[in-house]
């Protein structure tokens, strides 16, 4: 009998994976419940109604922070927002959100734990596009009303108009903001911009490249995403060629950066590895 993709990519979640990339497996492609994945998310949070706990895996703090409140957002989108839980979010938010209108990317509880050399922040940290507009674009996904979604819209888009996209984390949040927020005609302008200027800035990665870098698939992970008009079919082809002959012989697929700690290496390898499960199902590859 052969051993389909995604069959030896199953073996290595049950093996490596955290509980919640299991359960969201599970939901995904052997009829789980959404249910199941709330209740492993629920563990990463904290009373103030944000997310810590290293649900970040490279963010070993236990306090609450905004990205990995933007990672809770996310996996909350593909199981369905709960408005009382959201509205409780959105309040953890209002009380991290600075002068400016957005949240930082990272808040100096973090620095007394362990953490990857590349998360460090000052005492007093700016807002930031990134993961401000992330998660502002998730919450107009949802329809979600909260007087921080006001202010941080206005703070995405004043970011928006003066990106020039060569950092690839302010880019990826921004295009979130512009697939969802609902001026659609100011969206599309700043869309076509950015995606057009992705091109000349060497944001989006040859095939060949092999460091941290996004490739096409990175940045149109569906075929509904508004960035795959910009990508010739055939260059969707060879990625999701590249994409399968990646997998390791574990099941698993690498990550691309360094892992600070062997724990944390394992984590991001369940977390990949179930999301080029999802684009090979998106894109119509697992068979």
């Amino acid at each position: 009998m052969t051993t389909t993709i995604l069959d030896r990519a199953a073996m290595f979640l049950w093996q490596h994976a955290r509980l919640l990339e299991r359960r969201r497996f599970a939901y995904h492609f052997l009829g789980g419940t959404r249910e199941a994945i709330a209740a492993a998310l629920l563990a990463y949070q904290n009373s103030d109604g944000g997310f810590g706990n290293a649900l970040e895996p490279d963010i070993r703090c236990p306090d609450s922070q905004p990205v990995p409140t933007q990672h809770a957002l996310e996996i909350l989108d593909e199981i369905g927002f709960e408005p009382a839980g959201i509205q409780r979010i959105c309040d953890y938010l209002m009380t991290i959100t600075t002068a400016e209108g957005g949240v930082p990317w990272l808040l100096p509880s973090a620095m007394h734990y362990p953490r990857a050399p590349w998360w460090n922040t000052s005492d007093q940290p700016a807002a930031a596009i990134n993961p401000t507009a992330a998660i502002a674009g998730l919450l107009h996904k949802h329809h979600v009303t909260h007087p921080w979604l006001d202010r941080a819209t206005e703070f995405c888009w004043a970011q928006i108009a003066a990106l020039y996209p060569t950092e690839q984390h302010d880019t990826g949040v921004a295009i979130t903001f512009l697939q969802y927020v609902p001026d659609r005609q100011r969206a599309g302008r700043e869309l076509d911009r950015l995606a057009q200027q992705m091109t000349t800035t060497g944001l989006i990665a040859d095939l060949a490249a092999s460091d941290y870098v996004r490739k096409p698939l990175d940045w149109a992970p569906t075929p509904d995403h508004p960035l795959r008009p910009y990508f010739s079919d055939t260059l969707i082809n060879a990625h999701l060629d590249l994409m399968i002959a990646e997998q390791q012989a574990d099941g698993g697929w690498d990550i691309n950066f360094p892992a600070f700690h062997p724990v944390c290496g394992a984590e991001w390898r369940g977390w990949v590895t179930l999301s080029r499960l999802q684009t090979l199902q998106a894109y119509g590859r697992l068979g």
